[in-house]
This record gives C-alpha cells, sequence and structure tokens, in this order.
C-alpha cells in the first residue's frame, strides 16, 4: 500500500531551458522476501532532478534510498518504470564520465598507495582532471603515499572522493558520504562540495546525518516504505514538522503554564521553560502582554524534527492500510 506524498515543490521548473539531469518516470524495484514474496524497495517514484541542483535523500533504514540511487546510477535495473540521465541510459551516461559516485564501500585496493589508487583510475578515463588537483580537492595529498589499507574510513571516503571526481563529472551522487569521518572531516567534506556546488555541479546524495542535508541541501526528498513522502525546497519539507519552540525565562506556575494558548507540550528546566507550540507568534505574544515572562527566543522546528514526524506519520498510515486490506480478506 503506498503512502501518501507530500509534495510542496508543484511549481519548480526544469533548470533554464535545460531538460532535467535525471528524470525518474513510475519506477518500481522489488526484491524476494524470502518467504515466497517480494518486497517492494521502490514503489512508483517519479522525480526530476534538474542541473546544478543539490538534493538530499533522507529516509529510515529500507526506506529504498540506496536502491533508488543504484537505479539511477545504472548498478540495478527497473522492473517497471524508466531512468534516463541527461536523456540516455543511465549507463551510457556514467560510461561517457558525465556521472561520478562515492558509495559506502567496495571498489579500493589495500595494498596501493592512495596516489597509485588514483593515478590508475585516472589512466582509465580518456579525458579526466589533473591528478594533482583531485587529490588536492579531495583533500588527501598529506597521505599520498600512504597505503589505502593503513587509511582510516574517513580517509577511504575521501580517496572515493576523489576518483568520483576524476571524469570531471556533471553529476555526483553520494551514498552515505561522510561515513566513518569525525565531525572535523565532514565539515571538511562538505566544505568542499559546497566548492563544487558552486561550480554548476548536479549533486544528489543519501545521508543519516540530517544536519548535513539541513546545512547543504537546497531540496530534500524524503523516502519510506519505497514511496516519496515529501518533496521540495529543503526549508520548507522542514516546516512541515508544523511545531516550532519559545523558550522564555519566566517563574511561573504549573496553573500559569497550563492556561497558556498553543502548547503542545514544555519542559522547565530552573526558571527557564521552553515550549513547543503550534502557533509560535500566538504564544509568544501572549507571553510578552499577558505574562511575566522575559528573554524569550523563538526557534522553528528542526529537520530531523520534520523527518520523525513525516516518517511516524507514514508508518501510522502503513500500519492502518495494512490492518484495513487484513481485515477485507478474513471477512
Amino acid at each position: 500500500m503506498k503512502t501518501q506524498r507530500t509534495d510542496i515543490n508543484t511549481q519548480r521548473e526544469p533548470d533554464g531551458v535545460n531538460a532535467p539531469a535525471i528524470t525518474v518516470r513510475d519506477v518500481v524495484r522489488s526484491f524476494p522476501d524470502g518467504e515466497g514474496g517480494r518486497i517492494r524497495a521502490v514503489d512508483g517514484v517519479s522525480l526530476s532532478f534538474d542541473r546544478g541542483e543539490v538534493t538530499a535523500i533522507l529516509g529510515p533504514n529500507g526506506a529504498g534510498k540506496t536502491t533508488l540511487i543504484d537505479m539511477i546510477l545504472g548498478l540495478n535495473h527497473p522492473e517497471s518504470g524508466s531512468i534516463e540521465v541527461f536523456g540516455t541510459t543511465p549507463k551510457r551516461a556514467a560510461q561517457g564520465g558525465r556521472v561520478g559516485a562515492l558509495l559506502q564501500t567496495g571498489g579500493l585496493l589495500p595494498d596501493l598507495t592512495v596516489k597509485e589508487t588514483v593515478q590508475i583510475i585516472a589512466a582509465l578515463h580518456k579525458d579526466h582532471l589533473p591528478v594533482a588537483e583531485v587529490m588536492e580537492t579531495a583533500g588527501i595529498t598529506g597521505i599520498a603515499s600512504r597505503t589505502v589499507g593503513k587509511c582510516s574510513g574517513g580517509q577511504q571516503q575521501r580517496l572515493r572522493f576523489a576518483l568520483a571526481m576524476l571524469p570531471k563529472p556533471e553529476i555526483i551522487i553520494l551514498d552515505e558520504p561522510t561515513a566513518g569521518m569525525d565531525v572535523a572531516a565532514r565539515h571538511e567534506f562538505w566544505d568542499r562540495m559546497a566548492e563544487t556546488a558552486a561550480t554548476g555541479t548536479t549533486i544528489l546524495f543519501a545521508t543519516h546525518y540530517l544536519e548535513e542535508a539541513e546545512q547543504f541541501a537546497r531540496r530534500t526528498v524524503l523516502m519510506h516504505s519505497g514511496s516519496v513522502i515529501a518533496d521540495g525546497p529543503t526549508e520548507q519539507v522542514r516546516q512541515q514538522a508544523g511545531a516550532a519552540h519559545v523558550t522564555v525565562t519566566w517563574a511561573a506556575c504549573s496553573a500559569e503554564i497550563n492556561q497558556l494558548p498553543h502548547v503542545i507540550d514544555h519542559e522547565v528546566r530552573g526558571s527557564t521553560i521552553t515550549f513547543r507550540t503550534d502557533d509560535a507568534d500566538a504564544l509568544a505574544r501572549h507571553l510578552l502582554t499577558q505574562t511575566e515572562a522575559h528573554g524569550i527566543t523563538v526557534r522553528p522546528a528542526s529537520l530531523e524534527e520534520a523527518f520523525m514526524q513525516l516518517t511516524s506519520h507514514a508508518a501510522t498510515a502503513d500500519r492502518g492500510a495494512a490492518t484495513a486490506e487484513t481485515e477485507g480478506v478474513t471477512r
């Protein structure tokens, strides 16, 4: 049963006169469930990604993110529907060097040095960026002579990023790109990706670090159980959480708090009270004009809160649909 999709980006037009970089039309992909049936990992997904667009694909484990990315890269094929990359098949686009990918694992030989790895892959491309330039961009010049097997997980991810950049791709697709990196390395990686995005490169990435999507992606696609349940500018997806947070300094009693309008719940820490509210403006006005509260600050809901709320609603809808279907069968 498909989950209802919230699309807040229906007015989005292709970038200029160019066709989309990636077009996904009604794509379905399923896998055996081990019990004689099949599970739809991607269930009727339709999306397009404009040239120069930076998009995060988010979702809980099993949402279909990696399966969708694999099909866009030509590593897997839809059972039905179609995918085009620059008007051709994903495989041809990748073979032509127009698509670079940084995946979570695989593809590195532990006994080669970092520089040797980049040089060997560069030799496979007819046209590529200079090895020294790519290594500098990826931040691996300082470990050029280190063997891959002695590199940390984060260093290996930066090496994979260098390999993805070699053919001067017009699209870069990243699946959990900062897995294995510490906080400093993650910040450095996204600084470098921001420089890459500024050149007009289309970037599509999946991550479990929602703050990365909130800070870097201009568009967010949220998946659940193989379907797209939200799609639009990241700020607008974040706002779908509805609730915001109002924090005040106020020595209030429980009776005063319970009489406040638009309060969903609250947390008290000493004289500081944080309210979760469905109308931050109205609550803030009331606190300012009708109470002795001061030091009022308002914080919008985070992308993580929107993620949790939207996926929770989708899961509830799925359970309801499954129950209704089961009851229909047993009648």
